[in-house]
């Protein structure tokens, strides 16, 4: 049987995987995972600062052996494969020379940190964004930010560029134009050398960069020119159309191809952004939430233009047509963090500990670092037991999820975590539930502004890492929303949907729809919730809110970080 294949390239925030699936069935025939050594020790990050950078190296390298890996280890021959399509976090930046490659592989960026990707979570831009917004409401012309749920945000492209280029001149002057993470890749793998041929994502221009079509795509430079006039300048360098991820952005290239062993016949597709491929490898249908729960998360809706209509969802990241499934509006929010509040308190517990143990005599060093690696692993697989052994309590402490600020509803990255409640019988499981509970809530607040804003939703889909092994997190959820969650069966739902995308751009199938027909993998699992702890949620609920409102007004967007 001569079945066809096609490869979904994932970036994510730690790592990038390669996944090699069956057109026909879904099957994934192969997988490979490659963690980027650079981000992995730290280099180019200052947390305490909210500056998180990675180097394209990272990436580069991950390509190319994830590719081979997966190839070599599924045994698919390489005549099978058809297309590869890339999904990578967003909005992630990076300046660019003239022909398209990132500035920070020239030796004079190679240590520079602005040089490199602007990871998502990167929250450097506060003011910027800020200024951003006051721009959009006061120029007295058309407000850009109304696709984008009305508020712009640190994270976004515009605002990290602006910070980018005052911060540093000779970024400024060195960088031809800017292009988000998964352009980069796609442009890297067809040969692209110059920019402004490279077809830019829809995903991300109309979710991050103000793209819109009723504009002539990108905010006009008499807009931009007051924010500085650099950007007005960028403008020229940058794109007016955008392409949907079922399109092919071209041919890989002979370079390429020889790399991974692939022929130049294979289609590469337009990128696009994680989530919004995760939606997709989840069967998102139309009144549906698609959770794409890692570090952060991402909830991502579809709606018919019919439905949706003129109607602008306030607060959200965004509402862009044939960002998720050609020929329909997706809709993005989404929490700035998720399971990276839980790292947070894990990485709150382990350092101290990691460290006495290091200092100590008992142990030879061997055994101070097994032991080290068996707490740094167990640690929260055991406030997980403990968490869900203790009974709820409408007096239990209330924590705020804004550990690395808030994206929806409502973007302010000024914001801050919190707890109250705390008395002496407040132990480290306590803390931790009172997490756990913190991050579903602030889900039921993405879901409450989608209903408020007139977005049905009918059926809620979890997929990723936490969605896959927490029990707590899950459970807590879905007695939270007082909806039942299905898990999607793909640990890989992202690559599974950039792959779907990639079998339309090869031509296997016609419609990202019929893709995902024929290529999907299901569901294993349901959380229903449970009637009594729903009741005592609402009560919780209520005290996160009034918490939350409390904390926000003592909170300065623009001095909180200064």
């Amino acid at each position: 049987m001569n079945d066809k294949f096609v490869i979904g390239l994932d970036y994510g925030s730690d790592s990038v995987r390669a996944v090699i699936v069956n057109t026909g069935n879904g099957e994934v025939k192969g997988s490979h995972v490659f963690w980027y050594p650079r981000w992995k020790a730290g280099k180019y990050c200052d947390p305490v600062n909210n500056q998180f950078r990675q180097h394209p190296l990272d990436h580069l390298e991950g390509l190319e052996e994830t590719i081979r890996e997966v190839i070599k280890e599924s045994g698919v021959p390489a005549d099978q494969i058809k297309g590869i399509c890339v999904d990578t976090t967003g909005s992630s930046p990076m300046a660019v020379d003239q022909q398209g490659k990132p500035l920070a592989l020239s030796p004079e960026f190679a240590e520079n940190p602005n040089a490199m990707m602007v990871l998502w979570k990167d929250h450097t831009a506060i003011k910027e964004a800020d200024e951003i917004n006051e721009l959009a409401r006061t120029w007295g012309g058309e407000d850009y930010t109304k696709y984008e749920g009305g508020i712009y945000s640190s994270e976004w492209f515009w605002a990290k560029i602006l910070h980018v280029i005052r911060e540093d001149d000779a970024v400024a002057q060195a960088a031809y134009s800017w292009m988000e993470h998964c352009d980069v890749i796609t442009a890297e793998l067809i040969g692209a050398d110059n920019p402004l041929d490279v077809k830019r994502s829809r995903c991300a221009a109309g979710h991050k960069a103000l793209w819109h079509e009723s504009w002539d795509g990108l905010p006009p430079k008499e807009f931009l020119s007051k924010l500085d006039p650099r950007l007005a300048d960028l403008r020229d360098r940058l794109y007016t159309e955008t392409f949907t991820s079922d399109l092919p952005a071209g041919n890989l290239s002979a370079e390429w191809a020889k790399k991974l062993g692939l022929s130049t016949d294979t289609v590469i597709a337009v990128g696009t952004f994680d989530a919004h491929a995760g939606a997709v490898g989840g069967e998102v249908t139309e009144n549906t939430l698609v959770k794409v729960m890692g570090t952060s998360t991402c909830d991502i809706m579809v709606a018919t233009h019919e439905a949706i209509g003129d109607n602008l969802v306030k607060g959200i990241c965004g509402q862009v047509d044939g960002s998720v499934i050609p020929g329909t509006v997706g809709l993005e929010a989404g929490q700035s963090g998720f399971g990276d509040v839980l790292a947070w308190f894990k990485h709150l517990v382990v350092k101290p500990t990691a460290a006495l143990i290091r200092a100590s005599n008992v142990l030879d060093e061997e055994k101070k670092e097994a032991l080290i690696h068996e707490i740094d692993s167990q640690l929260l697989i055991k406030l997980s037991e403990e968490a869900i052994q203790i009974p709820l309590s409408e007096t239990a402490p209330v924590a705020l999820d804004w550990v690395n600020g808030r994206r929806t509803p409502d973007a302010n990255q000024a914001l801050k975590g919190a707890v109250m409640g705390l008395n002496m019988g407040t132990d480290a499981a306590r803390v931790f539930k009172a997490l756990v509970e913190s991050i579903c809530f602030g889900s039921k607040k993405i879901v409450d502004r989608f209903r408020e804003e007139g977005v049905a939703i009918d059926t809620v889909i979890g997929m990723g890492g936490v969605a896959k092994k927490s029990k707590l997190v899950m459970q807590t959820m879905a007695d939270v929303l007082n909806m039942p969650i299905k898990i999607a069966t793909s640990d890989q739902a992202p690559a599974l949907g950039a792959a779907m995308y990639a079998s339309v751009a090869a031509g296997i199938h016609p419609t990202t729809e019929a893709a995902i027909a024929a290529m999907t993998n299901g569901f294993d699992k349901v959380y229903e919730p449970i009637p009594e702890n729903v009741e005592v949620y609402k009560a919780l609920y209520a005290k996160y809110a009034e918490f939350g409102a409390f904390v926000e007004g003592q909170t300065s967007p623009v001095l909180a970080d200064q």
